[in-house]
């Protein structure tokens, strides 16, 4: 194998690689010696046959898999022996092969740069702290208790109302074709509780008993099934029975009907679930200053295709989002090069803070298991009622996506272990400290900053949808906890 280095440019690094023709006869001869023992060659005792009339037989049936291992062994040989560390999959294109010559290829690496964390135990956060108050928790068990409603066959001759159960057997089409997971029979339904997909339920109202109703939806464009994710689906109804919601008592009897000993046990409870959600939101705006605290921490260069790869992907969300008029409002007003520059800044950070956690995880042997993994992938089945096991199959057979659920994973348990060496104080704030937007200037008087930090943007937007649903009231985060359950 000779090697000639083409380009040495700060993480770059490009290879010329030759692998002799007599190397790549070598290789062919040797896994013709493997597969000749297992073929029958007439004329010729088992295992027997001269390499020279496997070579005719089964020279050209070989020679891909012989030159594919070839390469990657070789261009694994290059990185080891140069103590090379790609930062992603190393970019491999085949300059000249012709059968009976050398075979000639490059090899493309960014590498690693050289990081070296902080210490970390000079880091000093502030950790919010909130607590339930009593209106809160008896809002929750009322919505708990709405979900426990009883109901019963309407007697009127009329159309069903919001709010009201319809029981119906169902069949989801895609182009004619029933789709796997898009049917159910006496599947009981509330109106207007927005459990299935947009615009479904509201095609039912009005409906009586005994009808048979076409219903036309699309699914969202992020649904969590490609194969129906954007898609325009027809469903066929059959509308069983309506039924109307008795109130629930929310007394003594209530929480024993949940498995507890009274009222007050249910409360504790629910106000135990709640202040989990005010923690699981406190946690985010720690995260959040943590991140931005070590990206002015640390400078190191990083690999610009890389940066190229994140900053077209935010880029595309962004012209997604342009294009169903869901735009970031601090957008507005600026050209298209400000925003490619603000949004390429977003990027850079991005790939800085990813690579900074990864070597953290690495040099601490931090590591996701598949369990870790499995109940990750359970969760999300979760949030599709009636899709659950759909997802998991998609999860389950889809390696990219499983890895898409890993690396949040892995970036909490990095997280979790960079805080506790950090000095972190626990203050205590209303509900509505905790909610407030942290761009937003609380001071009476100032005005609101012109823009928001790149730094803070990029987690803002990094985040996405968990952005707005970071401002839901922690007690309604509850009650749909309750709902999954």
């Amino acid at each position: 194998m000779q090697v000639q280095e083409l380009k040495n440019e700060g993480l770059s690094r490009e290879f010329s690689v030759t692998i002799s023709v007599s190397d790549i006869d070598a290789r062919i001869d040797a896994r013709l010696g493997e597969i000749g023992g297992d073929v029958r060659i007439p004329g010729f005792r088992p295992g027997k046959a001269p390499i020279k009339v496997l070579r005719q037989r089964y020279g050209k049936a070989v020679m891909g898999e012989v030159l594919e291992k070839a390469v990657t062994e070789t261009s694994q040989e290059v990185l080891d022996e140069r103590e090379l560390r790609p930062a992603v999959q190393p970019k491999i294109e085949i300059q000249s092969f012709e059968e009976g010559k050398d075979l000639i290829y490059t090899i493309g690496v960014d590498l690693m740069p050289d990081i070296e964390p902080m210490d970390f135990s000079t880091l000093s956060l502030t950790r919010l702290k909130a607590k339930a108050g009593d209106e809160e928790v008896d809002e929750a068990i009322e919505r708990m208790a709405k979900d426990f409603r009883n109901s019963a066959p309407i007697s009127e001759d009329r159309g069903a109302e919001n709010g009201e159960l319809v029981v119906i057997d169902f069949v989801g089409k895609l182009d004619g074709e029933a789709f796997e997971g898009g049917s159910a029979e006496g599947h009981r339904l509330e109106l207007g509780s927005g459990r299935f997909i947009p615009g479904f339920e509201e095609q039912l109202v009005g409906v009586k008993k005994g009808d048979d109703v076409t219903v036309n939806v699309t699914f969202p464009e992020d649904y969590n099934a490609p194969n129906l994710a954007g898609k325009p689906a027809v469903f066929e109804v059959k509308v069983h029975e309506i039924e109307a919601f008795a109130d629930t008592e929310i007394d003594d009897a209530f929480a024993q009907s949940l498995g507890l000993e009274n009222l007050d046990q249910l409360k504790d409870q629910m106000r135990e679930r709640i202040e989990k959600d005010y923690g699981d939101l406190a946690r985010g705006r720690l995260k959040r200053d943590l991140l931005d605290k070590l990206n002015d921490a640390h400078d190191f260069e990083v690999p610009p295709a890389m940066v190229d790869s994140e900053f077209d992907q935010i880029w595309a969300q962004y012209e997604r989002a342009k294009d169903s008029g869901e735009t970031d409002p601090d957008d507005e007003g600026k050209s298209e090069d400000e925003l490619k520059e603000e949004y390429r800044t977003i990027a850079h950070r991005r790939v800085q803070l990813g690579m900074l956690l990864s070597e953290v995880g690495r040099k601490n042997e931090i590591s996701v298991g598949q369990d870790e993994v499995n109940r990750a992938i359970v969760t999300e089945a979760q949030k599709y009622p009636g899709q659950e096991q759909q997802v998991l199959e998609f999860y389950q057979n889809n390696p990219e996506a499983n890895a898409s659920l890993r690396a949040p994973l892995m970036e909490d348990k990095v997280i979790d272990f960079i805080l506790e060496m950090a000095q972190v104080e626990d203050k205590e704030v209303s509900v509505e400290d905790l909610m407030k937007d942290p761009d937003e200037d609380a001071s009476e008087g100032k005005a609101k900053p012109a823009k928001k930090s790149a730094a803070k943007k990029a987690s803002a937007k990094k985040a996405g949808a968990k952005k707005a649903a970071a401002k839901k009231s922690a007690a309604k985060k509850a009650d749909k906890e309750d709902k999954a359950e």
